[in-house]
């Protein structure tokens, strides 16, 4: 059965790149709006240059380049305010300097058994906001097989092919995760310096919005464990998080419709193993660029 593709609500408030142009934007506010402008307008190839004279004035070492392309989704991430999308561009690589165990080699090799598993996949459609969404399935993660790093190495694969999409950039990403089956083993490797790493992605070291967190299925002994990466998050990532339990169809269909969810949690698309196996398939097919993107071979 075809999954329905819903059109997303910010089609039906587009505003036309010329009314939007007609006034110079002001750059070190920002505007959510200039989000919705194509990638070559003139305001955006403005915005563009201004963040990349701003990043070639500095003594940074851009190791990844400062193409057009590259630095768009730290503007849209930011809502073109420059000030706030050069402090981005910054902070994503100083993370990824800093992490090199997460970072440095994104070739999908390492991380193959654990997509195979069925651990990750990725919604065919966008909810209703035009949000990506995704998936993570935590019983599928075998501690003994798998370190919290790569673990974390599959979200970051994720995160850099889907903000290539213009979509994602302007929209976010919604994440579920099915806890089903946390275990006392997956807890003991999120140390507090991995929970740090983690809120840090999620706050503001990487160029994707995240419009929502979803967690089904949370064992009591994992509240300890969120306790850990909490102090670390904004308020606005606190206010969009939300524990659904394990009583949660009903609630979690607040925020979905069935008709872009797998069986398994109450939707009416293909199955969560499709999804996961389509979701491989595309990883593995992105050795290319997750190799270019990879900080060892720089």
């Amino acid at each position: 059965m075809p999954c329905a593709q819903p059109a997303p609500a910010f089609l039906h408030s587009f505003l036309p790149e010329r009314s939007m142009s007609e006034a110079t934007p002001d750059f070190s506010r920002g505007d959510p709006k200039l989000n919705q402008l194509p990638d070559n307008s003139k305001v955006a190839r403005k915005a563009i240059n201004l963040l990349k004279q701003r990043a070639q004035g500095e003594s940074e070492h851009w190791p990844l380049g400062l193409a057009d392309d590259f630095l768009l989704r730290f503007l849209r991430a930011r809502d073109f305010n420059i000030d706030l999308a050069y402090k981005l561009l910054k902070n994503y690589h100083k993370w990824r300097a800093e992490c090199p165990e997460i970072t440095a080699d994104l070739r999908p090799s390492s991380i193959r058994n654990l997509l195979s598993a069925g651990y990750h996949g990725v919604l065919r459609s966008r909810d209703s906001s035009g949000s990506k969404v995704l998936i993570y399935r935590i019983g599928r993660w075998d501690p003994k097989l798998f370190t919290a790093y790569e673990v974390f190495r599959v979200s970051l694969i994720t995160s850099e092919l889907i903000v290539k999409e213009t979509e994602t950039q302007r929209n976010g990403v919604k994440t579920i995760f099915d806890l089903q089956n946390w275990r006392y083993a997956h807890a003991f490797q999120i140390t507090p310096t991995i929970a740090k790493k983690i809120a840090s992605v999620i706050t503001d070291s990487f160029p994707i919005k995240a419009r929502g967190i979803h967690l089904i299925n949370e064992p009591s002994l994992f509240h300890s464990v969120f306790a850990l990466i909490k102090p670390f998050l904004t308020d606005k990532i606190k206010e969009r998080i939300h524990m659904h339990g394990s009583n949660y169809m009903q609630s979690l269909h607040q925020h979905f419709k069935k008709s872009i969810l797998p069986q398994e949690y109450g939707g009416t698309c293909s199955s969560m193993d499709e999804l996961c196996e389509e979701w491989t398939d595309f990883v593995m097919k992105s050795q290319d660029y997750l190799l270019q993107i990879s900080l060892v071979h720089q």
